[in-house]
This record gives C-alpha cells, sequence and structure tokens, in this order.
C-alpha cells in the first residue's frame, strides 16, 4: 500500500505543478504589453476573460494551453505508476486509472490556485474538460453535448458551464455503474471494483463542485438577468 500511495503522491504534486502554468496570464502579458489578465475584465484569469479583454488568438492559445496540460499530467501520472510499480514488482492494476482522477483533480486544483502567481487563477473550466476526456471519452461527450446545447440557446459560457459541472458526476456514476462496474446489472460490463466506483464518482463531484463555486458571482449575476451572453461581432446592433 505504500508503494501505491507514493505514485499517487507523485502523481499529485506534479498535477498541481504543471495546472499552475497559467496559460491566460502567460499570453495576455505576451499579447498585451507585458499586462496582466486579472486587472481586465471580468478579472478571472480563463479564456472567457481573454476573448473579452484580449482577443480571439489568445483566447485560443489559452484554451490550448489549459487543455494540454492537463494532458500532459495524465500522461505523466501513468508513467508514474508504471515506474513506481515496476521499481516495487507490483501488479498496478487499477492504480492506473485511480492516478489519472488524482493527476486530472491536482491539475485543476493547480489552475485555480497557481503556486507560480499568488493562488489567484482561473474557474478550471478548460481543465475540467480536458480531465473528462482523458478519464472518460464517454462521459466527456454527454459533457461536450450538453455545454453545446445550452451554449447554443443562451450564448453565456457561465450557464453552460454550471450545468456541465453540476451534470458531470452524476454521468460519471451512471457509466461506471451500468458499463465498467463488476457489479453492473447489465450482462456485458467490466471489472471495476466498488472502491474505483465510489473513487471516481467523489473525485468527479469534488471537480463539479469547485467549477460551481468558482462560478458563484456569474451564478449571482446569472440570477439578476446580469450575465453578458458572447455575441458576434456580425449581430450586434
Amino acid at each position: 500500500m505504500g508503494y501505491e500511495a507514493l505514485a499517487l503522491a507523485l502523481t499529485a504534486l506534479a498535477g498541481y505543478l504543471l495546472g499552475s502554468i497559467n496559460s491566460s496570464i502567460i499570453f495576455t502579458w505576451f499579447f498585451k504589453n507585458k499586462e496582466d489578465i486579472r486587472k481586465y475584465g471580468s478579472g478571472n484569469a480563463g479564456m472567457t476573460n481573454v476573448l473579452r479583454s484580449v482577443g480571439k488568438l489568445p483566447a485560443a492559445l489559452t484554451f490550448v494551453g489549459d487543455f494540454l496540460k492537463c494532458v500532459a499530467a495524465l500522461l505523466l501520472s501513468q508513467g508514474l505508476v508504471a515506474l513506481v510499480a515496476g521499481w516495487a514488482g507490483i501488479q498496478a492494476g487499477e492504480l492506473y486509472d485511480v492516478a489519472r482522477y488524482v493527476a486530472g483533480v491536482a491539475c485543476v486544483l493547480g489552475h485555480i490556485f497557481p503556486v507560480y502567481y499568488g493562488f489567484r487563477g482561473g474557474k478550471g473550466v478548460v481543465t475540467s474538460a480536458a480531465m473528462i476526456a482523458l478519464t472518460d471519452w464517454r462521459v466527456f461527450l454527454l459533457v461536450l453535448l450538453t455545454f453545446a446545447i445550452v451554449f447554443a440557446a443562451k450564448r453565456i459560457v457561465s450557464l453552460a458551464s454550471v450545468i456541465c459541472a453540476a451534470l458531470y458526476p452524476v454521468f460519471t456514476f451512471l457509466f461506471l455503474f451500468l458499463v465498467e462496474f463488476q457489479g453492473s446489472p447489465l450482462p456485458v460490463h467490466g471489472d471495476h471494483s466498488l472502491a474505483y466506483l465510489l473513487f471516481a464518482t467523489a473525485a468527479s463531484l469534488f471537480i463539479g463542485l469547485t467549477v460551481v463555486v468558482k462560478h458563484k458571482a456569474n451564478i449571482g449575476r446569472l440570477l439578476r438577468g446580469e450575465e453578458k451572453p458572447i455575441i458576434s461581432k456580425g449581430k450586434k446592433g
């Protein structure tokens, strides 16, 4: 058990440090004469604020950077588990899957509370999306579809993000229980344990709640009808 804990501790540390690299701060500094994105617009160090305050190209680069850092964290987690398991001479088994969730959660926390930028980061939406995509692509497709429907209807990123964050743990539990859990009622299913089912659901619930809490101000504006939709220039006026 000690070696498994070591692998997960290294995974969490690596994920947090990678997550603390904030693309919105970096690209705003580069494109806006060394300015800090947290001084503009909503004050959030994230893609949507970069889009509104700096421009489309910096926002696109921010999206790519925030997504790829989580990809790197999850890939590194698999290498760390393999390294520790090989060194200790143990079978990793479900530890690979657990490590992906640990790396993802740590990376999202690093994005929200970056050690390099005074623990003032973004809301973790793009980084969370990367985590979802790499832990369960089926859940990711459901979350992506939900986001697309809500955004197409309302054109409000925060509303779509909050709804997706709230549904993420529900989608995770349903897919794992029905498709991957060894005690699934379906005739064809995976062999994941109850412990893994509960851990993955708890991790997704933590991420969902974290994203919702970080959108507290947005939720207030939504309830007051003050949250601004994203409108293309061609539709203005």
